[in-house]
């Protein structure tokens, strides 16, 4: 057992307390990491704010990246030094959804935390991560190996924002060269769609947001045209600017009023893809008859879908070879001590995605 520094949430909508919390030794086929970086992702927020209920206290961040410092014993194809992503997949790879090849629904992901108060109260670790802290202990089937030549905190963006927007058009949509795309939302998940898109050949890649300049943000990232969604019929701007309607609508928020009207940009056998998670308890409509006259179809998408060995070296390489923008996402690096103004910048919706940057020397 071991000391280190976390923010812990012990009440809900509360700011995070930067405090010294327990740390056990890995067991079993877990891995500790060593933290350089951690992004802050809407989940987090979403978590931490209640809407999504849950145990306290609990440590949140999952979109991490770092250096292996120790190992179970019954770890095996990583060893000590090994540089990393960290990731909420955990999964167990032999239950039918992981033999299937879908780690992100694994059926059985459960393991005891590694993490405790002072006094020994247990500390949810969220996302089986519990990544706002100096370490983490996880699943080895959480992480994945990272070149040398990607920065930490560039590769922490690789553990959920770009594999959920880049896999929920390439893995989920499987997206076909030609066809037309809306992302409803230019935020860090969105922006990463819009790549995913440009990637897979999309004819054009339309984003919908409330903001001109993320509008414009999203013409850096690949978006051939944006549309306002203050406008009153965005869909009807979207025929205007394609002549039809998308093959595919990425919803990259979690609002129920966007997911009601979202089919509403979809042309005949078009898909809309659900990325983005509103609040528990929350709710869309809409008419179940024009799906099935359309031939059109929803479908829900996961951290993309992500195959981690398969999906990470892939991703990896694009950016190394210029084709995948990752430095641009990142909007500005934060202190450990400093997370409750990183989140509150997060929550403005002016972030692309915040950094948190953990100081060596005091580990």
């Amino acid at each position: 057992m071991q000391s280190i520094r976390a923010a812990v949430c012990h009440a809900f909508g509360e700011p995070l307390t930067i405090e010294t919390v327990h740390l056990a030794a890995p067991t079993g086929r877990a891995v500790e990491i060593t933290l350089e970086a951690c992004a802050i992702c809407h989940s987090d927020i979403t978590y931490i704010d209640g809407h999504w209920g849950g145990t306290l206290p609990a440590i949140y961040g999952h979109e991490a990246a770092g250096e292996i410092t120790a190992i179970g014993p019954d770890t095996k194809g990583y060893k000590i030094g090994d540089r990393v992503i960290v990731t909420l997949i955990r999964s167990c790879g032999t239950c039918p959804t992981c033999s299937a090849g879908k780690p992100v629904i694994c059926e059985r992901p459960t393991g005891p935390s590694p993490l405790s108060l002072p006094d020994g109260t247990p500390i949810v670790q969220s996302m089986y991560s519990g990544a706002f802290a100096e370490k983490v202990v996880v699943d080895q089937s959480q992480i994945a190996p990272i070149p040398d030549a990607i920065a930490f905190d560039v590769a922490s963006l690789l553990s959920c924002g770009v594999i959920t927007g880049v896999g929920a058009v390439v893995n989920t949509a499987n997206l076909q060269a030609g066809e037309d795309v809306v992302v409803i939302g230019a935020g860090g998940v969105g922006l990463n769609a819009i790549q995913g898109a440009a990637i897979a050949g999309a004819r054009r890649i339309v984003a919908v947001d409330l903001s001109p300049e993320k509008l414009a943000d999203a013409r850096d990232f690949g978006a051939t045209d944006g549309i306002l969604a203050t406008d009153p019929a965005p869909w009807d701007r979207l025929r205007e600017k394609t002549g039809r309607g998308a093959d595919a609508v990425f919803v990259s928020v979690g609002v129920p009023a966007v997911y009601t009207t979202a089919p509403n940009y979809l042309a005949p056998g078009g898909r809309v893809v659900m990325v983005g998670m509103p609040p528990s308890g929350a709710a869309s409509s809409f008419e179940p008859g024009n799906f099935a006259a359309a031939c059109q179809s929803m479908v829900g998408s996961k951290m993309g879908n992500t195959v981690l060995a398969r999906d990470i070296p892939w991703l990896a390489d694009l950016y190394l070879q210029g084709r995948l923008k990752l430095d641009e996402l990142i909007s500005r690096r934060w202190s450990l001590d400093e997370i409750n103004d990183a989140i509150a910048d997060t929550k403005s919706g002016a972030a692309r995605r915040n950094v948190i940057i953990f100081d060596r020397k005091s580990k």
